[in-house]
């Protein structure tokens, strides 16, 4: 069967709904309730939902609008027009709007990542939505629609698999707390298959037997398909993690010349922002670190987090890169909000921004804010990883990367602040404020080598690399914080400068002291009585 291209749909809510373009789900305290107490799980029992039997839980409509007909009854000429403009070739969309306590949401796709309440189901395919399929819908326009607070599309990959002429159902995860880090979970399913009014037959094509199997062998293996659907994505990350690690092994010859290294780290804090972080959505953050604990307590598996390529693949990075350099390999090089903060401080330098530089104790002292944000966090997490993952918004990272700074005003006017503190302040989200930053220091002193070269001078009397550092992660005395420093390699910069560095000043001095010493062409030399007397004889 094939979509009938020329099929109509009833203009009304009622009539969709009765005649199956739109599937209801609707569930009250008393089900969800009797549905846990099955469980035979007397915690489960012991924490029944509040409210009385009958009162609502959930109320969610779906339907499948990429079907024109549907997309123009249920959304408008317009909102359709821009659907199917959103969709790829191949793509499908599903339309989901709901009332009630519970939402379908979730708050795991606050952050930019899996929505975790709901899945898709076809044949022996799971499909899971991520942040970058979803749009919100402004409105339904079927007279007689009720009143949804949420409403939402999301669009099904061509790549899945996913077959609209097919039947599927909804999968919705329902949780309850049953303890401070543990949850049960129970299940429940709103089936969906187009009406025949928007189907027509055709013979079924005749498939060789080695590909109907090769395709359910892909279908199955869906974290497989993404990694072969993500292969630029993934060469890129893989080029820029192979270029970083080169220079970081070849430091010394890489900072030799200011100027060439200059060029070489804008260039590479530019790709991070424009292709890491803008393009391919790969920030990480201390959500990523949430999930794996949440897994961790309840029940760990690969598949989730090999859904995502990029993230995967960065997260393994940091974690060899912790061992040899500590968090400056990600902080300093690889997190698009902290190239983001660098590079406009650079421009408000070029614009003759002044620079505020902290006392040392009052930049010590805050030094501790991120930490105890991560701490709180962290603690959150083991009682409830949804709130936790709510109050990680105090990451500006999904406002300012993955959706490019459009999102509500409250959002982005908080990552537009923390953005202008670091005109002023280089990197002052990263040194004050990052739980992430605080996640990945702790482990820092675990580093295997120290190849930041020091002189005997530093810190005593020299202070040129502290008062250059870009955040300030060199105390007075001269020691590098390695809780602190980002590998920016400024101070290697410094440690080999014939210009800046007084250490290399005075050892070309007097280099060109005994040169100078050396050479029979000096006057001085030529005209020595004892030169003289071995030149007679």
């Amino acid at each position: 069967r094939e979509l009938a291209p020329d099929a109509s749909a009833g203009t009304d809510w009622q009539t969709l709904l009765g005649d199956g373009t739109l599937r209801r789900l609707s569930l009250d305290v008393g089900q969800i309730n009797a549905a846990f107490a099955e469980l035979s799980d007397p915690r489960a029992t012991a924490r029944p939902e509040p409210g009385a039997p009958e009162a609502g839980f959930i109320d969610v409509y779906a339907s499948l609008v990429s079907v024109p007909a549907i997309g123009r009854s249920l959304l408008g000429e317009a909102e359709a027009a821009n659907l199917q403009a959103w969709l790829q070739p191949g793509d499908s969309a599903l339309m989901l709007a709901g009332r009630g306590d519970y939402t379908y949401k979730g708050s795991g796709y606050v952050r930019g990542g899996i929505f975790d309440r709901f899945v898709l189901i076809q044949g022996e395919t799971t499909i899971r939505f991520r942040d970058r399929q979803h749009r919100r819908l402004g409105g339904i326009m079927a007279s007689g629609a009720p009143t949804l607070p949420e409403m939402d599309l999301f669009r099904i990959p061509a790549d899945t698999g996913f077959d609209p002429t097919e039947p599927f159902r909804l999968q919705l995860l329902v949780h309850r707390n049953v303890g401070p880090i543990e949850k049960v979970f129970t299940t429940f399913d709103l089936g969906y298959q187009l009406p025949p009014a928007y189907l027509r037959a055709l013979p079924p094509p005749a498939l060789p037997a080695e590909v109907a199997s090769s395709e359910q062998t892909a279908q199955s293996d869906l974290w497989q398909r993404i990694w072969r659907d993500s292969t630029v994505e993934i060469a890129g990350v893989l080029a820029m993690l192979t270029l970083l690690t080169a220079a970081f092994f070849f430091q010394f010859w890489v900072t030799r010349s200011d100027r060439l290294f200059f060029w070489f780290r804008i260039g590479f804090l530019t790709t991070t922002l424009v292709f890491l972080g803008w393009y391919a959505n790969a920030q990480l953050s201390i959500v990523n670190l949430m999930a794996l604990v949440s897994s961790l307590i309840t029940g760990f598996s690969w598949q989730a987090f090999l859904l995502d390529p990029l993230t995967f693949i960065l997260w393994s990075s940091v974690a060899a890169a912790l061992l040899f350099w500590g968090r400056g390999a990600y902080c300093g090089w690889l997190c698009p909000f902290g190239a983001l903060q660098e590079l406009t401080n650079r421009l408000a330098r070029l614009c003759r921004v002044p620079q505020w530089t902290l006392p040392w104790g009052l930049h010590e002292r805050l030094w501790a804010v991120k930490y105890i944000l991560f701490l709180g966090l962290f603690a959150v997490t083991l009682a409830s990883v949804d709130r936790a993952e709510q109050l990680a918004e105090i990451e500006p990272f999904k406002t300012a990367i993955v959706l490019k700074f459009d999102r509500a005003w409250p959002f982005l006017l908080y990552a537009l602040v923390l953005l202008g503190l670091g005109l002023f302040v280089e990197r002052f989200y990263c040194r004050y404020l990052c739980p992430l930053g605080a996640a990945l220091a702790i482990p820092a002193r675990i580093r295997m080598f120290d190849w930041l070269k020091r002189h005997h001078e530093c810190g005593s009397p020299c202070q040129t690399c502290a008062n250059e550092c870009p955040v300030q992660a060199i105390h007075p005395t001269g020691e590098i914080n390695p809780n602190e420093c980002v590998n920016c390699l400024h101070c290697q910069v410094l440690y080999q400068s014939k210009a800046k560095c007084p250490v290399v000043i005075k050892q070309m001095k007097r280099r060109q002291s005994i040169s100078t010493a050396r050479d029979p062409s000096d006057p001085a030399i030529a005209n020595h009585p004892n030169l003289k007397e071995r030149q007679n004889v």
